[in-house]
């Protein structure tokens, strides 16, 4: 029998029942104690923080960890300080600078929706969800955030740490992906005007310090009170989540040629598709049975092994072939292409090295 959605309790709409302000109440008090230090965040009494490193923030944020966005975050605000600046700057300089962070979708999204705003909103973001949605690159979740935080709009700002917490804290039955109309709702009826940014940031680092995957630290938490997870005995069993299909896997071949002096060659991908616009090493395709390829140029070819590598909706395994020769290709120096490719091609760069 598939289990039934949880229901909005009453009292947590109900404004005059002082359930939703004894909510906030308890988790802003502990916000204003534990709020983390971050690159992007403003501290206690500076005001709202600058819309652009909000913006680029959150973008960078989407599938990638804090510790892990924080240097990304850190050069690109010393680069290229207001949006725009990095609107001026050229395609390929950004997407070398976001080789590392995944999903180069966004840094060509990045790049858009920072023209957008230099070129149509002479450099200022707007300052509602609507209008922030109407850039392109910009989805829900984005403009929730930057309006809620950079313009304190009463946004419903919903990401996976929230998810985690509205799921314990209302012992939501029904399992991810499906719950998360659900979650939002839930997380909605919390929102309100007062202090919007902070209460979107002190649900996130709740999610991320606290309520965390896992084990929850439960006994740090202000609001085990209300929460039917802890209540249960069992707030780690949430949020329940459906059994994952298998990701495929796909095979191809990289090619490593390298020239008389050592440079490496790489080719421009093209713009639309999996590492669009980045530049990459010469590939095969990539299919679901392995199969020989045509090199890209004349040369003794070697076996240099095969790496792993793994996306979002399937995995990659590449065989290397390392050799030296020329042709019309972007030759880079080695230590250049290492610091500037995709996580992928670095690997099989390092791999055909050897």
């Amino acid at each position: 029998m598939p289990p039934v959605p949880v229901q909005v309790p009453a009292q947590v709409v109900d404004e005059g029942s002082g359930r939703k302000a004894a909510i906030r109440a308890a988790l802003l008090d502990w916000y204003d104690v534990h709020r983390r230090t971050l690159a992007w965040r403003a501290g206690p009494g500076d005001g709202r923080p600058d819309p652009y490193r909000v913006w680029l923030s959150e973008v960078m944020l989407q599938q990638t960890t804090t510790p892990h966005a924080t240097p990304y975050f850190l050069a690109f605000t010393a680069r290229w300080p207001t949006v725009s600046d990095l609107a001026a700057a050229g395609d390929a300089e950004v997407m070398a600078a976001w080789a590392g962070l995944g999903y180069y979708a966004r840094a060509r999204n990045l790049l858009a929706c920072a023209r957008a705003v230099a070129g149509q909103h002479g450099g200022v973001f707007p300052d509602t969800e609507a209008g922030l949605l109407a850039l392109p690159g910009v989805g829900a979740y984005t403009a929730a955030a930057v309006a809620a935080i950079a313009f304190g709009r009463p946004a419903n700002v919903v990401d996976g740490n929230v998810e985690r917490v509205m799921a314990r804290l209302f012992a939501v039955e029904t399992p991810l992906p499906g719950a998360k109309p659900e979650h939002k709702r839930l997380a909605g009826a919390l929102v309100g005007e007062d202090r919007p940014g902070d209460w979107a940031q002190a649900l996130m680092d709740l999610g991320a310090t606290v309520c965390r995957p896992g084990r929850p630290l439960c006994e740090r938490c202000p609001l085990t009170s209300w929460c039917a997870g802890f209540q249960s005995g069992q707030p780690e069993r949430f949020p329940l989540k459906a059994k994952k299909a298998e990701r495929p896997r796909r095979h191809g071949v990289a090619w490593v040629l390298r020239d008389a002096d050592g440079h490496v060659a790489l080719v421009q991908r093209p713009g639309k598709g999996l590492l669009g616009g980045m530049l990459g090493l010469p590939t095969s395709d990539w299919a679901a049975t392995p199969a020989e390829a045509a090199p890209p140029a004349p040369a003794t070819w070697r076996d240099a092994g095969a790496v792993e590598h793994v996306f979002t909706h399937f995995a990659l395994t590449l065989e290397v072939r390392a050799g030296e020769g020329v042709g019309p290709f972007v030759w880079t120096p080695v230590e250049e292409a290492l610091a500037s490719l995709p996580t992928v091609f670095r690997k099989a760069l390092e791999r055909g090295l050897t």
